[in-house]
């Protein structure tokens, strides 16, 4: 025994020499020992060097144990069989098999617990690929079992629905090019129960060898939630044409009362004030008093024509008929008038053709962002800009009020800025809320117009 085993089995030389190799390696028995020794053979004269290897356990002199592999060599030299065994510790190599084995049985604990399939999958540089890992999530998912599309990648291209291969192959390039997150979502048919399934694709890339890319990954069944999400925009798009019919019925509504109003009322009172003309130039002039109730009915019913055309105007303004810059404008003298709010209008076009209910909607929501201004902004003056590019109509209000808080948005009662939302949602629009330069909130709304429409040759 050379130094180092001495020092590791924890004997002195003189021990040692009384001891069999049973001693040490209690698990080596004769037998075991001795078959291997008769396979390295005797012959006599035979100078090579024949060896044969075992694994045991060694035991120290504190009665500790450590695995070991025996290597025995055996020659033969001048006649007499030499014989040489070398241990090598194997506790470093147990000890990392050991950790290597809980490392692999916690990774499968948790990927078997995982609502998904996990999975690698790499890309050559010749557009070769391969799924080198699946977890057991595939069968469940794509209704394949994982050695089935391990053999057959391709499997997994052809179970994506034709319509959404583009966006995935799309999809996997750039991710491959740019070494960026791959985030896919698509339908996949699944041929084992004849149904459709939403999927979420989420893996990360890195480069391997030979110019390849290699993604760790998981995908997930989104079926339900995209059903739901599906759902969701349907139901808001039937809300969008619910607001947008009960917004039109509002405004034919309110245009039926004001002519009604108008006409009737208004007729009503003029012949009235005329009639009370009349009588007034008849009264005898030594009554003064009928003359000073006559003067009162009069000034009541000139009061009341007032009151008549302005709830005329505010059900149905009649500048909406000579278009939405027109309209717009008169509002914003109207409102500044009435507020004291310095309000400025500017539009490079006089005329914008707007479809009539499309112009009573937009006008609508002019007017609630301008009762919003002059109710919470605190503002002395308010800018407001109508432009058109192209097919696209932008109306911005900017206040240099105190500004509109993120909270203010989500207040349960704030039914003003819900209501203008909805509206310019229900024109195919937007409205956004923003921080105007130099402080105040800056209202747009912004709409598609309708396309010009295409002259036929030879009309006139």
């Amino acid at each position: 025994m050379n130094a180092t085993a001495r020092a590791n089995l924890g004997y002195d030389g003189a021990a040692l020499s009384g001891m069999r190799a049973v001693d040490i390696a209690p698990g080596l028995d004769d037998g075991t020992l001795g078959a291997l020794l008769a396979g390295m053979g005797e012959d006599k004269g035979d100078e090579t060097i024949k060896q044969g290897c075992l694994r045991t356990e060694l035991r120290r002199a504190d009665g500790s144990t450590y695995p070991a592999r025996l290597t025995f060599l055996r020659t033969q030299r001048d006649g007499r069989s030499l014989l040489l065994a070398i241990g090598h510790d194997l506790s470093p190599e147990q000890a990392a098999s050991n950790a290597l084995a809980q490392y692999q049985t916690r990774f499968n604990a948790i990927v078997n617990h995982t609502p998904g399939l996990v999975y690698q999958f790499t890309l050559g540089a010749d557009g070769r690929h391969a799924f080198p890992y699946l977890s057991d999530g595939c069968a469940p998912l794509l209704g394949v079992q994982p050695a089935q599309l391990q053999a057959d990648p391709d499997l997994f291209l052809r179970l994506v629905l034709p319509e959404d291969r583009k966006g995935y192959l799309e999809a996997m390039a750039v991710s491959k090019i740019s070494l960026s997150s791959w985030n896919w979502e698509g339908r996949i048919w699944i041929d084992a129960w004849k149904d459709v399934k939403w999927i979420n694709l989420r893996a990360t890339p890195h480069a391997v060898a030979a110019g390849a890319v290699q993604w760790d990954g998981i995908m997930t069944n989104i079926t339900e939630s995209k059903v739901e999400q599906q759902e969701t925009l349907r139901s808001r798009a039937r809300l969008a044409e619910l607001t947008d019919h009960i917004e039109q019925v509002k405004e034919q509504e309110r245009a039926r009362i004001a002519r009604e109003i108008h006409d009737d009322l208004g007729g009503n009172l003029t012949a009235i004030k005329m009639a009370l003309s009349m009588l007034s130039s008849r009264l005898p002039p030594d009554q003064p008093g009928l003359l000073e109730k006559a003067t009162y009915l009069d000034d009541l019913v000139d009061r009341t024509i007032e009151a008549v055309h302005r709830i005329s105007l505010d059900l149905r303004p009649s500048t909406l008929d000579l278009g939405i810059v027109a309209a717009l404008e008169w509002q914003a003298r109207e409102f500044e008038k009435g507020s004291g709010i310095a309000c400025i209008f500017r539009s490079a076009e006089r005329e914008i053709e707007l479809d009539p209910d499309h112009a009573a909607a937009l006008f609508r929501i002019f007017q609630e962002a301008l009762t919003n201004v002059a109710k919470h902004a605190g503002a002395t003056r308010v800018t407001v800009t109508l432009r058109r590019q192209r097919q696209h109509l932008t109306l911005a209000i900017c206040d240099n009020g105190r500004g509109i808080a993120p909270a203010d948005r989500l207040k349960p009662a704030s039914f003003g800025l819900r209501g203008m939302s909805e509206r310019a949602r229900a024109l195919g629009g937007t409205l956004t809320l923003s921080a105007a330069p130099g402080g105040g909130t800056m209202v747009t709304i912004k709409i598609r117009l309708a396309p010009p429409p295409v002259k036929i040759p030879g009309e006139q």
